[in-house]
């Protein structure tokens, strides 16, 4: 998540900051989700997990929502050239990674508190 942050703060390489911030996310949610009772599942998908997370009514769907819809396709977008067309939007890449590690933040103390 540091190197995230810096890579955003710096603007530097935001399709790689890009990726690895939808990496954390999915770790995040598959975190969630074994907590509350899911059989870990090999997927990148981050569409499938939000689905997971929707299915056990899990509280945090409202803000992981958002955060899915954005980045469920740099996963592979940002790691593969031609996809790399629009111009780096560094607000909204930043607003992102705030998102994110306020998912992690919530889902670390959850953890914690098990």
């Amino acid at each position: 998540m540091e190197m995230v942050r810096l890579a955003t703060e710096n603007e530097i390489s935001h399709e790689g900051a890009r990726s690895k911030l939808a990496e954390i996310l999915e770790k995040v949610l598959k975190a969630e989700l074994i907590r509350i009772g899911w059989e870990l599942e090999k997927t990148h998908d981050l569409d499938r997990l939000l689905q997971n997370l929707v299915e056990r009514n899990s509280d945090l769907v409202p803000a992981a929502t958002p955060l899915c819809d954005a980045l469920v396709d740099v996963y592979f977008t940002d790691r593969y050239p031609g996809f790399d067309l629009d111009d780096p939007d560094w607000p909204k890449l930043r607003a992102q990674v705030e998102g994110v590690a306020a998912l992690l933040k919530t889902v670390k103390s959850r953890l914690a508190s098990s």
